[in-house]
């Protein structure tokens, strides 16, 4: 680092932490104290998963722990140890025959029997449902990085199944967690009438709580909120803001960092760097940071991610930091990794540097507390802009914020007019459109799950918005015609955010009546495809180009000429 730097760290560090303590004091995190909440109900039927011997000398040491029931399900070799009258299964160890599903309070565990699945705590216990379940094994039966509220997953003899046994006890009876989340299936774009878009948030949860519902035709995304741990991943990889974390919202989170930044600048605070990391994490730290960095203290790192990084710059802040832990789940890793690759990028195609987003790992203190490598914020402090960030921090739609966000970074940078890369599945593109093979039947218009494509208003046109483009695929899906195809990439350009003519066709004119009703392509499609159809055969292949009126009106002509006629089709 270079001496002028090191030197205003000496001169300004009091002046800065002077602000910082002023701006914290005014400007307090969004609590919600009244979030909606999911309920566990868990009477202690307990069971236990692994080696015989280690499953019967678990169910000793939690024999007098107030559980209702235990059950084990052991397998290896099957010793002369007992346990009273414990139910006690016994299954090969490589046998993949046991399927668990559920949560505390409602774990369905099925083991696979010539004469069908056996219910496990039905033939046990008499219940539908375990409500705890303790596995020993290794590997253990569900391998996830977080498993479900209720399942502990731990290996005899250690001290983390010490933790575990004095735990169970204390997960019976009736329990309440926040919903980490609310979802919108109008703004989702994973599915129009069959054809699968968007599927980004299938493979970021690390609890496993987001599924796939396919019903005859027609297929949704759902969270179930019991397995649900508030990661916030799916929602910070959510183009269109169908999943939003409420814990706080986003919106709240954008506003509080605008108000957090301007009171720092108001008590005289200089090169403010705004700092994400997890609250639980910037407690347990020993060292005290330094006055210029200001603290984002989010209950999940995952709930932040490019929109709030990047509403951090526009705020006027002069970098950003995301400050990730040893534990992080290898998802929400990669997750955050592939975020900050986008947002990297795209301060590159807006003429900034991409150095003003940095990750750090957990023991880099001395990159938590450098000073920022920018003397300055984007822009001048007159620049930012107040009445944007009060629209950002009210704006319900993640798009919009998102545009807002970018429109402003690509006023105070320079643009190329190029298309840049980005890392794969990144919601920023374009598309082409075949004008030869489209016949503008406005599929793709109704399956777009924004308003990036739109129908002419008075004339047979196809338009396009590439800022709220999410790069689905749903519109080249839909098209019956194979007609487009989509363009990755960011356009640094001031032309994403207006709307083009993608194809357009002057109306085919009834022929009987002169009523414009369709397309020129439309209607030679249609004669094309209906050419040896006996409805339309001879004279009467002309009713494909009368508009409805008109053709109904000639059917009812034809068939008081020749009532019988109908019966020939």
């Amino acid at each position: 680092m270079n001496q002028r730097l090191i030197g205003a760290a000496t001169l300004d560090a009091g002046a800065n932490e002077q602000a910082r303590d002023a701006a914290t004091q005014q400007v307090s995190w969004p609590v919600n104290l009244t979030p909606a909440s999911v309920e566990y109900q868990s009477q202690g039927n307990l069971l236990i998963i692994g080696a015989h011997d280690d499953c019967v000398a678990a169910s000793r040491r939690l024999h007098s722990c107030g559980l209702a029931s235990v059950t084990l399900l052991a397998y290896g070799k099957r010793s002369d140890t007992a346990w009273g009258n414990v139910p006690c299964w016994h299954i090969a160890r490589q046998q993949q025959s046991i399927d668990i599903q559920g949560y505390l309070g409602s774990f369905d565990v099925w083991l696979d029997h010539d004469e069908g699945p056996i219910n496990l705590a039905k033939a046990s216990i008499d219940r539908p449902h375990f409500d705890l379940i303790l596995d020993l094994g290794e590997p253990p039966q569900l391998a996830l990085e977080l498993n479900p509220p209720g399942y502990f997953a731990c290996q005899w003899h250690t001290q983390a199944c010490e933790d575990v046994l004095q735990a169970i006890p204390e997960h019976i009876g009736a329990f309440e967690k926040p919903r980490y989340f609310q979802i919108d299936h109008d703004r989702c774009a994973h599915d129009s009438s069959g054809h699968t878009g968007c599927t980004r948030c299938l493979s970021v949860c690390p609890a496993d709580a987001i599924s796939e519902r396919q019903q005859r035709i027609e297929s949704w995304i759902e969270i179930d909120p019991y397995r649900c741990q508030g990661a916030g991943s799916c929602t910070s990889v959510c183009p269109t803001g169908a999943i939003q974390y409420r814990l706080p919202q986003p919106q709240q989170q954008h506003d509080y960092i605008g108000r957090l930044l301007t009171r720092y600048r108001q008590a005289g605070g200089g090169q403010p760097v705004v700092r994400f990391i997890e609250a639980v994490h910037r407690q347990s730290e020993v060292i005290p940071t330094p006055g210029h960095l200001l603290d984002v203290p989010l209950d999940e790192l995952g709930a932040g991610g490019m929109e709030h990084w990047l509403g951090a710059l526009v705020s006027g802040a002069c970098e950003v930091r995301i400050h990730c832990h040893d534990t992080l789940p290898a998802s929400i890793v990669t997750m955050l990794e592939n975020q900050w690759e986008q947002t990297r990028s795209l301060l590159v195609a807006l003429g900034h540097s991409q150095d003003r987003v940095q990750i750090l790992g957990e023991h880099d203190q001395d990159a938590r507390d450098a000073l920022p490598c920018h003397d300055n914020a984007i822009g001048t402090s007159k620049d930012i802009p107040d009445e944007m960030l009060h629209q950002i921090s009210r704006s319900g739609d993640k798009r919009e914020r998102l545009n807002m966000i970018l429109e402003w970074l690509e006023a105070q940078g320079t643009v190329d007019e190029q298309r840049h890369a980005l890392p794969d599945d990144a919601p920023f593109g374009g598309l082409t459109v075949d004008t030869q093979a489209c016949t503008l039947c406005m599929s793709c218009v109704a399956a777009c799950p924004t308003p990036a494509l739109a129908a002419g208003e008075s004339t047979p046109q196809l338009r396009f918005r590439e800022a709220d483009c999410v790069q689905c695929g749903l519109c080249a899906s839909a098209c019956p015609e194979d007609a487009i195809r989509l363009v990755p990439g960011f356009l640094s350009s001031p032309t994403r955010y207006q709307r083009h003519i993608k194809h357009e066709e002057p109306p085919f004119e009834c022929i009987s009546c002169g009523k414009p009703f369709a397309t020129v392509s439309t209607i030679e499609a249609i004669k094309s495809k209906l050419a040896d159809h006996p409805y339309f055969a001879g004279d009467a292949m002309a009713r494909l180009e009368m508009c409805e009126d008109c053709r109904v009106k000639d059917v009812w002509r034809d068939m008081a000429k020749n009532p019988e006629s109908q019966l020939k089709v």
